[in-house]
């Protein structure tokens, strides 16, 4: 763990402040001590705070305390600013007592944040040497919300270096082990994100998600996740998020910011708080997401994807979307277990052509030319020149690309005139191996006993990256060794609220998920 004092910028009060409403029965129904309060969640912690049952800074030392005992071993958090944490925790107890009001919807709440987002004041480096001593002057916007909000960020979570993998590992910090099994990933590149969070080290995190790097540690890690919905803007700005490189005011057209917990209200909580124009554009919009459109789970017209030859996944997940299948078809909804929205490999095929050429965007003049260079010498329509071709692609073929794009959301748009959402695999297989040792290409993952691709882990979570459509995984079981087992929803453009909504009723009728052993250390 390393250990950086920094200061942190005082918390911006809000214009309005609306109180936390939780309803009595739910602040009962996981009667937590106060000695553990750390362990509940965010809701409960909020509640406790706003009732005066325990202070921010006696909250903030019970997570230092089992990120002192619990962390070591995971590796999740990799910058802690204890000192600064406790100022700004004592701030936040200093004017509840004096006004009587909390900052904002998260008034004390210690949490923390992905190393790809910009803290002012705090080491951020995204795992990449080359910016081991980068400490921002300026929070992403993203943590500038959190901030307003009154939030209180303790540190950083591991990601693999420039957020450029599906496994969590880097030079600078080493290996985020899955609190589950520690020979198996975290996943990536949200993997320090969603290991603190299942361990109980934080209660809520911000994840980023371009190729499933949200979804994908939230599956293995048996946590919420909520790829929140994106057109030509976010509806989180995403400012200050590495990559791109300090200082740009861009990003990739297909990334994507939102949040991971414990449970699906504390996902509605901090998506309320993220949901948010960017800076320049607020005196003329802002981000209102409709209701959810249906209350109960018997009344939503449902289409069932369960397995796909392009992407099949194993028996564990085969029998996890059967039963899922049966809990709905129990609650009444109407369903469609024979729908097939979208072409799968046409899809995935459109989505890394996008993602290669973006990720193009910040590459040095002198790469870039030999990158040129080297993709002129293979042939078009080579499979092997895909890579070199997509990253450069002349304008003109982005453009065409993008139509593309654009055809295949109208695609998914009429799909859902006739479904209110999709559920479909989160991923083929519960957590796979880590192969930080193994060189790129000669990973691979196993399927019922057979070699796959190791890309194969993100097929099903990309089907929605290149359209932004709002995507929640959720856990629905376990394999017989304990393993998280996930699913995923996906809904139409803007219906992050429906999304949500449909997670919570089913949450409510599958198992509770498990618990990694670092939870209680």
């Amino acid at each position: 763990m390393i250990l950086r004092r920094t200061v942190l910028t005082a918390a911006t009060a809000l214009a309005a402040v609306t109180a936390i409403a939780t309803p009595a029965s739910a602040r009962h129904r996981h009667p937590w001590q106060t000695s553990q309060l750390h362990l509940a969640s965010a809701g409960e912690q909020l509640t406790a705070l706003r009732e005066g049952r325990i202070t921010s800074r006696r909250l903030l030392e019970q997570h230092l305390a089992h990120i002192t005992r619990a962390n070591p071993a995971l590796n999740a958090i990799v910058t802690l600013d204890a000192d600064g944490a406790r100022a700004a925790a004592d701030r936040a107890d200093t004017h509840l007592r004096r006004t009587g009001e909390p900052l904002g919807a998260l008034h004390g709440l210690p949490m923390t944040v992905k190393d790809a987002l910009e803290v002012a004041g705090m080491r951020t480096t995204c795992g990449s040497p080359d910016l081991s001593e980068h400490v921002p002057d300026r929070d992403a916007d993203a943590v500038a919300l959190l901030r307003a909000a009154g939030a209180i960020i303790i540190g950083h979570t591991n990601v693999p270096a420039m957020c450029q993998d599906i496994q969590t590992s880097n030079a600078l910090f080493g290996k985020t082990a899955n609190p589950f099994d520690a020979q198996r990933t975290a996943g990536g590149s949200s993997g320090g994100p969603a290991a603190a969070v299942a361990a109980g080290l934080t209660s809520l995190e911000v994840g980023s998600d371009l190729a499933g790097s949200l979804r994908l540690p939230a599956a293995y890690c048996g946590v919420y996740a909520l790829r929140t919905s994106r057109g030509a803007s976010p509806i989180v700005p995403t400012r200050g998020h590495i990559p791109r490189p300090p200082g740009w005011s861009t990003s990739s057209d297909m990334l994507t910011l939102g949040p991971i917990a414990r449970t699906v209200d504390d996902l509605a909580l901090l998506l309320d708080v993220l949901a948010a124009p960017a800076p320049a554009d607020r005196a003329g919009w802002k981000v209102d997401l409709p209701a959810p459109a249906k209350r109960r789970l018997g009344d939503y017209r449902i289409g069932i994807w369960a397995d796909d030859p392009y992407c099949h996944v194993d028996a564990d997940t085969r029998a996890l979307l059967q039963h899922v299948t049966e809990l709905v078809r129990d609650a009444g909804a109407d369903i469609d277990d024979t729908t097939r929205p979208v072409d799968f490999r046409e899809s995935d095929t459109l989505f890394q052509r996008l993602m290669y050429a973006t990720s193009s965007a910040a590459t040095t003049d002198a790469a870039f030319a030999a990158e040129v260079e080297a993709a002129e010498k293979i042939p078009a329509g080579d499979p092997s020149g895909m890579f070199l071709h997509s990253r450069t692609m002349r304008h003109r073929d982005w453009c065409v690309a993008d139509e593309a794009r654009q055809k295949l959301r109208t695609t998914w748009e009429n799909y859902f005139s006739e479904h209110d959402i999709l559920i479909t695999p989160a991923t083929p297989t519960a957590a796979v191996l880590d192969q930080t040792s193994t060189p790129p290409p000669q990973r691979y993952i196993t399927v019922d006993g057979q070699k796959r691709s190791y890309y194969d882990q993100t097929g099903w979570l990309n089907l929605t990256s290149p359209v932004g459509l709002p995507s929640l995984v959720l856990p629905a079981g376990k394999t017989a060794d304990g393993l998280p087992l996930a699913i995923q929803i996906i809904g139409p453009y803007h219906s992050d609220r429906t999304v949500l909504e449909a997670a919570r009723q089913l949450a409510r009728r599958l198992p509770k998920p498990p618990r990694p052993p670092a939870f209680s250390a």
